[in-house]
């Protein structure tokens, strides 16, 4: 069997051609990321006529021009004169706000937030009010945003409230009511209306339910209610309306099966909102909903009939979508395994449509392999979603494996493109992703199934999946490496550290070593709103038997165990785990002359952006595994797939194997790694 043509890091990591393309309120043109200077930047075009390739259309005007960090988050105003995205410094979380005048091309952008230290934590646009932006900043105090308006034409901020230090977000209603959320002493979020004099409880939501906050909270345009995900009284979370006047919930939608896709795409913008809303009326169009496939339930008769059209125009999930003021004129991308975000335009009125782009044209999705849902069972009975990757033009038994495990853990994966995983299938690897309990998108109780399982039963997840994967004849248990990123990192440690017989490698990626660290070290504005999720889930290091168990479940006490060769990668800024988790590890390693590398770099945080640090990172990832797992990368002669192998650790004595079954694909009308 002939193995497949090497697709360099490059190809994978370099930036995409366009991408994330958004219509105008005025329906005449798109916006788009696209690469200048090897950062990504946004341009505009008309979206009527021809549209060649990136890098010969002249139609394409840049709009920003950052040489230093590419741009991820941009969006339109009700003015189609103005665009607006958000940029950090180096990683460093603090976001800021920049617009972009279309009608004066010479002017560059305008940083609307110009606040040394200060972070735009939340926008909203609204509807009665198009010619403003409602902005949470943390302009006053480190630890608390308050809200402003900010006038577009002027850049002017108006303090509209003041925070008294209790309230974690804000939202305003059309009719101008102003709403927050605050936290009680027991975790459960506290909904207050702040138009009646004293601020008014409308109602309470568990923190059990709600880790981080009610997500989506979107008000509905009559000003009377909130749009929110729910699983109050189920195990699954839907759609249901809050009345302000009531508190009560009133159930919208929901599915059978599948959870509201909530609360990945809120913290994680390279996934769509999980509700569809019209961008000038803000009504309700339709909701998502994700399992081994995404669903689309349309809640708005027009909308139920552009869906349709919008659907069959790839065998991929319809993604971000956005359309005119008038809903006619529609842009849409789709998630895909093998060819993601390929775009279109579709005209309802002339039920017509035309490709815009594919992101990657260079890619070709037969050169990539398939991604493939499955469903374990872990040994006390907990179903275990997963997805496999195999390499394509091998024989497909006995592979180098690589297990990949997402961050959060409040996160999930999902059937989708994402480059880490096709290089590694490239290289020659299975790669097997597992949806540990404590993941999100399953129903709440396979993430409160986390509580207290740092380190425990989340990992037996992971090594119940491995013995799956084994005993399916689909892994060399010889050759297997851990690594993942954020929590993925924390979990590739505790492998390494607590199974050491099991791992021939492993590689943390901004992985957190010390649990008590992490915890006392939380950044100001995060101490507030981390009590239903880190000191719920892994314990309060101020409690002397919790510090205790937080310790014995921290890879940092457990460092001289491992005996794998390790790589450790960081980025200096990182704010939510600070690279001293990374550095005593390393230190520690090569204090007793273990096998260790570091990579380390200055100019990115908790995840990078830069596709010029990505490249430097999956090059040193790919020599890595090629070293220790024997797996092929650019520069070297393909290795023998039967041949000796550099380093095995002793087998343990075999298991008896998880029971498994694929995943169901859901139907309906439609159907990366990970930010915690």
């Amino acid at each position: 069997m002939a193995l497949p043509t090497l697709i360099t890091v490059e190809e994978f990591f370099d930036p995409p051609a366009r991408s994330r393309a958004q219509i105008s309120p005025d329906g005449t043109k798109v916006a788009y990321l696209a690469p200048w200077r090897d950062r990504l930047n946004v341009f505009v075009r008309d979206l009527d006529g021809h549209w060649p390739d990136a890098s010969q259309d002249p139609a394409a005007r840049r709009v920003t021009s950052d040489d230093h960090r590419s741009i991820e988050t941009f969006f339109w105003t009700a003015d189609p004169r103005y665009l607006l995205f958000t940029q950090d410094t180096d990683g460093d979380e603090n976001a800021h706000l920049h617009r972009v005048d279309l009608t004066r091309p010479e002017e560059p952008a305008v940083d609307l937030t110009p606040i040394d230290g200060g972070r735009v934590l939340g926008t909203q646009l609204s509807a009665d009010r198009p010619e403003t932006v409602l902005v949470q900043l943390n302009a006053r105090r480190p630890d608390v945003a308050d809200l402003y308006e900010l006038d577009l034409d002027t850049a002017r901020l108006t303090v509209l409230a003041e925070n008294p230090g209790d309230v974690t977000s804000w939202v305003r209603t059309p009719t101008g009511r102003i709403l927050t959320f605050s936290l009680a002493d027991d975790g459960t979020h506290l909904l207050f209306d702040w138009n009646a004099g004293a601020p008014r409880l409308i109602s309470r939501f568990s923190g059990l339910d709600h880790l981080f906050g009610v997500s989506p909270c979107v008000p509905t345009p009559d000003g009377t209610g909130l749009w929110i995900g729910s699983s109050r009284g189920s195990d699954r979370t839907r759609l249901v309306r809050v009345d302000l006047g009531t508190g009560e919930q009133v159930g919208v939608d929901s599915h059978p099966v599948f959870d509201l896709d909530t609360p990945r795409p809120e913290a994680d913008p390279r996934f769509p909102s999980s509700l569809i809303l019209h961008p000038a009326t803000g009504e309700l169009l339709g909701a998502r909903y994700l399992g081994a496939r995404q669903e689309i339930h349309a809640l708005d008769p027009h909308f139920a009939t552009v869906l349709p059209r919008l659907a069959e125009l790839s065998d991929g999930d319809p993604a971000h979508v956005s359309c005119d003021s008038t809903a006619q004129r529609w842009v849409v991308d789709f998630t895909h395994d093998r060819d993601p975000r390929v775009t279109w335009f579709y005209d309802h009125t002339t039920s017509t449509a035309r490709r815009l782009f594919r992101p990657y044209p260079h890619l070709d999705p037969a050169r990539l392999a398939p991604v493939t849902p499955i469903t374990i069972t872990a040994r006390d009975g907990l179903d275990l979603p997963c997805h496999l990757t195999l390499p394509i033009g091998v024989q497909q038994r006995d592979l180098p494996t690589v297990v990949l495990l997402h961050g959060g853990p409040w996160y999930r994966d999902s059937w989708s493109y994402d480059p880490e995983v096709q290089l590694l299938a490239n290289r020659g690897y299975a790669v097997l992703q597992v949806d540990f309990r404590g993941s999100t998108g399953y129903g709440k109780a396979h993430t409160q199934a986390a509580i207290g399982q740092f380190a425990g039963r989340m990992h037996d997840d992971v090594i119940d999946a491995l013995d799956w994967a084994i005993a399916q004849g689909h892994t060399d248990r010889d050759r297997v490496a851990i690594y993942g990123s954020s929590y993925g990192g924390y979990a590739a440690l505790v492998g390494a550290a607590f199974t050491p017989d099991r791992f021939a490698a492993a590689i943390s990626y901004t992985g957190m070593s010390d649990l008590v660290d992490m915890n006392r070290s939380a950044i100001p504005f995060v101490r507030r709103i981390i009590q239903n999720s880190y000191l719920r889930y892994i314990g309060d290091p101020d409690d002397p038997a919790q510090e205790a168990d937080m310790l014995a479940r921290s890879p940092i006490s457990r460092v001289d165990d491992i005996t794998a060769p390790m790589l450790l990668v960081h980025g200096a800024n990182d704010l939510r785990v600070n690279r001293s988790n990374s550095d005593r590890v390393v230190e520690a390693l090569r204090a007793r002359g273990a096998e260790v590398e570091y990579l380390l770099n200055e100019r990115e945080g908790h995840w990078f952006i830069n596709p010029d640090s990505n490249i430097e990172l999956y090059r040193t990832l790919e020599r890595f595994l090629a070293r220790h797992l024997g797996g092929r990368a650019a520069g070297q002669p393909d290795p023998c797939p039967t041949g000796p192998h550099p380093w095995r650790p002793p087998s343990p004595p075999p298991l008896p194997a998880p029971r498994c079954r694929r995943s169901a694909t859901g139907a309906g009308s439609a159907s990366h790694r990970s930010r915690p």
